[in-house]
């Protein structure tokens, strides 16, 4: 049995990790951080929690001090370097996995995306960076062609609004984005800049969000050197995901209610100009799930030689 600690436990994805550790026999939740819920049960928020465990506000030194097997650090970008210092000045072999932008452009740390970059070097990491719900999606949606690729990929993509936090905000204000639509940050979105450096190829992003609360839809064109047939487009997709549990290859363009509540993303689409030279495709995945929280147990798993992590369908 591994003991986790988990920081940041109240936000969306902090909900799902819960119910995520819940379902294995091989790991115990050992403390969950909030300040906002200190002292109240976990089981206030998600009723899969241990019994009797109360959230707790401790600092990053008494997070080091419960020196747990690893630690999930599920917080807004810029928060994540006291804990992760503290925990090395007490058990430095302590696994950690950061859910922030905070490691996704440091050397020292493991990019884990394993369907894309393998599980090699994920395996025994103790220092792992989650990468970003859209840049989980964009990266999966342009690797298979981008050895193809004549210029730079242009990804449009919408996201339900538990993506803008549980921290009042204009993007997660319901009476806000009712019959609307949201587009922000039209230059230089952190995913932007994570997909072009871990892809080794230039994308340009567009991000919007939208009235629903959970799931990203991202759609993709591509501009290619040389034309492309509809066998070869499509096939590099099942090449490139076919033996992998958690990505689903599929002709028609996949919505956003086939990627929310789904533990995996979903691609398809996969419409050709006349000439071959520009693909469109779609991907879709849940923001909480494969974007965040599924994501995190896989590298969670994988850094603690554990089993293969298969999250349940929701």
């Amino acid at each position: 049995m591994k003991t986790l600690g988990l920081v940041g436990a109240r936000g969306h994805t902090g909900r799902e990790l819960i119910r995520l550790i819940a379902e294995r026999d091989d790991l115990s939740l050992d403390f969950a951080v909030s300040r906002a819920m200190d002292g109240q049960p976990v089981t206030a928020l998600a009723p899969e929690a241990p019994a009797g465990l109360l959230f707790e506000a401790l600092s990053p030194e008494e997070v080091a001090q419960r020196q747990c097997d690893g630690v999930i650090l599920a917080m807004p970008n810029g928060q994540a370097a006291p804990y992760v210092a503290a925990i090395e000045a007490v058990k430095p072999d302590t696994v950690i996995v950061d859910l922030s932008a905070d490691y996704r452009f440091d050397e020292t740390w493991v990019y884990g995306l394993p369907e894309l970059y393998g599980e090699g070097p994920i395996k025994g990491a103790t220092r792992i960076s989650n990468p970003g719900c859209y840049a989980t999606a964009g990266q999966l949606a342009v690797a298979p062609m981008r050895k193809a690729l004549a210029g730079p990929a242009h990804l449009f993509g919408v996201s339900g609004y538990s993506g803008a936090g549980t921290t009042p905000n204009r993007r997660n204000d319901v009476t806000a984005l009712k019959d609307n639509l949201m587009p922000y940050a039209l230059i230089g979105h952190i995913h932007e800049r994570e997909m072009s450096r871990h892809l080794g190829h230039e994308v340009r992003f567009s991000p919007h969000v939208a009235a629903f609360f959970r799931g990203i839809v991202l759609t993709a064109q591509m501009e290619f050197s040389e034309p492309v047939t509809a066998d070869a487009f499509r096939s590099a997709y099942e090449d490139a995901f076919g033996a992998q549990p958690l990505i689903r290859v599929q002709d028609e363009a996949p919505e956003v209610i086939e990627g929310a509540h789904n533990p995996g993303a979903v691609l398809g689409g996969f419409a050709l100009s006349e000439d071959g030279r520009r693909g469109v495709m779609v991907c879709a995945l849940d923001n909480l799930l494969k974007g965040a929280a599924v994501q995190a147990m896989q590298n969670l798993c994988l850094g603690l030689a554990l089993p293969g992590f298969k999250p349940q369908q929701n």
